[in-house]
């Protein structure tokens, strides 16, 4: 047919089709200048409609909470949502004019075409939460285990407090409460001692893919602009190996952003009752370096907590201010292909002027000392990441160098005589994990990797007069650690995940007495020669789990898993001794019940037996010193829960509580000869009478925690948290000398925040009873006298802070 010959009408319809098309693709993709602020996706989403008048829809509740990152310039809706989701768990689908379907990550390929106006099928398996720390990207539903996810977001609300801000949101973690840069944590009931010693910490930590310690004390990084902390409960030796027996602590930091420009800041004052004022300033930058292709983003920060506690022998008010100062960098560089490579960079310095302990016979926050007891902790981490993606495969590559010092002194006066205890802990380590893996999709998944590791660790000791001790005995440990380990799952029926896998360990042990007498004869040096000798362990972790879907939003699970720490040298009475390797094996069932945000009320529950042998422990020796030894056998019972429950909308009630009951139940020769000085009639009674529970940890932790969002206008808004939780009783170690009462006390908080997502106003309230406590029975071992050391809570404190971001 001659279109030329027909009828007018007909012959002007292409154009009319045309203009009518025209307007709308213009609309569509209408540029405007947007200024979008950082903070969670749902509020920036709100400001973004205003601004271009798109319409956006979510498929799943969850994604509204995600932090995005401030965005600024001349663009289209379209393109301002996908920078604002790129590299999160989120992608946007175009249905139509100017509107748009946001949808988790995983949910096809297909990015939908303009003017298709029926969204993709988004089913409940594309609706999951992630667990990174699974090294495979494991979809929670399918997780087998104890999982703590965490917002970080939420972690730095009212105030960032590094990790004290995570011990309030989880009840089966706890840890000492040396100072910053000189805590051990523990999880699930798996504790060992109070003193930062040559023993493998129990609970791996990671920044990213990266190991942060080995054996050295937790360094307390602030939590500053961090994406998510994840904790699984241990032992997770298949995935993590050597010093996992606990768990492992994963942050999750955010990531350079390409192509993009934004900052934020944060500061705050504190006054605190009995005490002197604090402060705290934190602050971040992305930069673009080149285009699309290079990207920096740079955090520093810097905080003084007044001090609080009085020292009537030296006549000194609030001896115990501490300073944290340091920052972090990471340079993303997108090579293209899928393959990305960062190198990073963290420092940070922990100062405290004195010991944090107080004397319960002078008055909760007074003590009498005679020498002060000040600490140093310096931490720095130098990090190179390689991954790269495939449509069904990733790879990861992170090697790095950690340098991380403790100088810790002690007040070990006598009568009639002023003494300084000195110990400087040297750590170096190097440390490097290859992995690749599938994540389980259409019923299939798996992970297969290689790691090495060598650490060194100096133990320096010096005993005498102020200022001029003089170096006793100490110790080197060295090790260097190869690992291979593979793991699977399948799922032969719908909803139900099988998982196995293994881990293979080689360590070569090794190191020697530092400053030892010279004094030896022929004979105790060649014993000394014969403990220090390298000597291999090899050993093989196995691990297994079942999880089913009973129902659409239940999961029940059923795991078995192992975890070791090699063997060591320790030091006693100013010799080297060596300690044995100790390993775990857990059988753990529980359930959980729809997603924390999603759901109306969510619900997890856990049960597990460890059985525990040659656990290694410090205790004291005869020199009033604290050593390391294998003190037997042991059990630990555990039970722990958690609830959520969001009656209306922006309203959740949380609550958590774990139970640890722990016992040595078959005590080695060294406990027994240990504890045949206790006040008891016998090594049988002492056990009897508490001497015998696992150190550290409380059986009963509680805590019950409420959130509360409201809109006040279009652009501002209020929120309130508070929590309160109970701490119960705990030994601080094994042993007479060891076996002071610790815990029992309730700890509180509430935060309030009016704003707009780019700049609010906060005011927190902490430790609104202004209860004393006591968190940790230990200032110096060289005072133990009879339960009246104690480490305090931190008296009433209220903190008025700002936060602005760009």
């Amino acid at each position: 047919m001659d279109i030329g010959a027909a009828h007018p009408v007909i012959r002007s319809l292409p154009l009319a089709v045309l203009a009518l098309a025209i307007p709308a693709q213009i609309a569509a993709a209408e540029t405007k200048a947007l200024d979008l602020p950082a903070g969670r996706l749902g509020e920036v989403i709100a400001v973004l409609a205003k601004q271009t008048g798109a319409s956006v829809s979510v498929s799943d509740r969850s994604i509204w909470t995600m932090r995005v990152a401030a965005l600024r310039g001349r663009m289209d809706a379209e393109k301002a949502l996908r920078s604002l989701l790129r590299g999160s768990r989120a992608r946007v689908v175009p249905i139509g004019g100017n509107a748009f379907r946001i949808v988790p990550a995983e949910t096809g390929r297909s990015e939908g075409r303009p003017g298709v106006a029926t969204p993709p099928i988004v089913t409940e398996d594309d609706q999951s939460i992630v667990v990174t720390a699974s090294k495979r990207d494991t979809r929670l539903r399918d997780f087998a285990g104890s999982v703590s996810l965490l917002d970080g977001a939420d972690l730095a609300f009212g105030g960032e407090q590094g990790m004290e801000s995570v011990l309030a949101r989880v009840a089966s973690l706890s840890s000492t409460h040396l100072g910053a840069g000189r805590n051990k944590l523990f999880i699930r009931g798996i504790a060992d001692s109070s003193f930062t010693g040559p023993t493998q910490a129990t609970v791996g930590q990671y920044l990213g893919d990266m190991r942060l310690t080995y054996n050295a004390p937790d360094p307390d990084l602030r939590l500053y602009d961090i994406q998510s902390v994840e904790i699984l409960e241990g032992p997770q030796g298949t995935l993590y190996g050597a010093g996992s027996l606990g768990g492992v602590i994963r942050i999750i930091r955010n990531a350079p952003r390409m192509g993009e420009t934004g900052a934020a800041l944060s500061a705050g004052l504190s006054a605190t009752q009995h005490g002197d004022p604090s402060g705290d300033i934190g602050g971040m930058v992305n930069i673009p370096v080149a285009g699309e292709r290079i990207a920096l983003r740079a955090v520093g920060y810097g905080l003084t907590e007044g001090g609080y506690i009085d020292d009537v022998w030296r006549r000194k008010r609030d001896i115990n201010r501490t300073r944290v100062a340091g920052g972090r960098a990471t340079l993303r560089f997108d090579m293209g292909d899928g393959w990305t490579v960062d190198l990073g960079g963290v420092y940070q310095d922990n100062e405290g002027r004195d010991g944090q302990y107080a004397d319960r016979a002078l008055g909760g926050l007074n003590r009498a000392s005679r020498v002060a007891g000040g600490f140093d902790a310096d931490y720095g981490l130098g990090e190179l990441v390689i991954s790269k993606q495939w449509d069904r495969l990733s790879f990861l590559s992170s090697t790095g160098y950690v340098r991380q010092n403790l100088r810790e002194n002690y007040d070990a006066s006598v009568i009639g005589q002023d003494r300084q205890f000195r110990q400087t802990n040297r750590t170096r380590m190097f440390a490097s994990e290859n992995r690749l893996w599938r994540p389980t999709r259409d019923g299939f998944g798996w992970v297969i990797g290689a790691s090495y590791t060598h650490n060194r660790t100096d133990l320096d000791r010096a005993l005498g007069p102020v200022g001029r001790p003089l170096p006793v005995t100490g110790v080197s440990n060295r090790i260097n650690e190869f690992t291979l380990y593979a793991e699977a799952s399948v799922e032969p029926l719908r909803g139900m995940t099988v998982t196995g896998g293994a881990r293979y360990t080689r360590s070569r042990l090794g190191g020697g007495a530092e400053q030892a007498t010279p004094a030896f004869s022929p004979t105790l040096e060649a014993a000394r020669a014969a403990i220090v000798a390298r000597r291999t362990e090899e050993r093989v972790l196995p691990s297994a789990s079942i999880s089913a879907a009973l129902l659409p939003r239940l999961l029940v699970f059923a795991r078995y898993q192992e975890g070791f720490r090699p063997g060591g040298l320790a030091v006693e009475g100013g010799f080297v001794r060596r300690f044995l390797n100790d390993r775990v094996s857990t059988m753990e069932t529980g359930l959980r019940y729809g997603q924390r945000g999603r759901d109306p009320i969510d619900l997890s529950l856990s049960l597990s037996y460890t059985r525990w042998r040659n656990i290694q422990a410090d205790f004291i020796d005869a020199g009033g010193l604290p050593t390391t030894d294998n003190i037997g056998d042991g059990r630990i019972y555990s039970l722990s829960g958690a609830v959520g429950w969001s009656p209306i909308d922006n309203f959740v009630i949380d609550a958590a509580a774990t139970y640890n009951n722990s016992r040595v139940t078959d005590p080695s020769t060294a406990l027994l000869t240990l504890l045949a000085t206790a006040p008891v009639n016998s090594a049988t009674g002492a056990l009897t009478g508490g001497q015998g529970r696992i150190p550290n940890v409380a059986r009963f932790t509680t805590r019950i925690g409420a959130d509360y969002r409201v809109a006040l206008d279009d652009r501002l808004d209020l929120r309130i948290n508070g929590w309160i939780r109970y701490i119960g009783k705990s030994r601080l170690g094994i042993g007479p000398i060891l076996g002071d009462l610790q815990g029992d006390y309730v700890d509180t908080a509430l935060t309030a925040r009016i704003g707009r997502p780019d700049f609010g106003v906060s005011i927190g309230l902490t430790n609104l009873t202004d209860a004393i406590g006591n968190r940790f029975a230990l200032g110096t071992p060289f005072a133990m006298n009879g339960g009246r050391q104690i480490t305090p809570l931190r008296p009433r404190t209220i903190r008025i802070g700002l936060d602005r971001s760009f």
